[in-house]
């Protein structure tokens, strides 16, 4: 149950980050509080995780989901540089993410 909240933690980590881009800075009410709410959740479903995940193995896995979904976000949904050097950046990243959980 600790790696599920894990990733939904680590996926409300791009809503936040997402939310709090499109808040331009806390300007519009709506992005702002989609901030604070995935905000909260996500590291209270952190705080959850890490009852039985390593420190290090859960927070590294929850900023790697989170930095790659907000990169394919930006990508997506804003326009932002799809670029190969990106790509292959966010892959590693991804590689990282899934090594780590093959190593616990």
């Amino acid at each position: 149950m600790a790696w599920i909240v894990l990733v939904v933690s680590g996926v409300l980590e791009t809503v936040w980050a997402s939310a709090l881009s499109q808040s331009r800075g806390f300007t519009r009410i709506g992005p702002s509080v989609l901030f604070g709410v995935a905000l909260v959740a996500s590291m209270a479903g952190l705080a959850y995780a890490l009852r039985e995940i390593p420190v290090g193995t859960g927070y590294a896995i929850w900023v790697g989901i989170g930095a790659v979904g907000t990169a394919l976000y930006g990508i997506l949904a804003l326009g932002e540089s799809a670029g190969v050097a990106r790509l292959l950046c966010l892959v590693a990243i991804v590689a990282g993410v899934v090594g780590l959980k093959l190593a616990h």
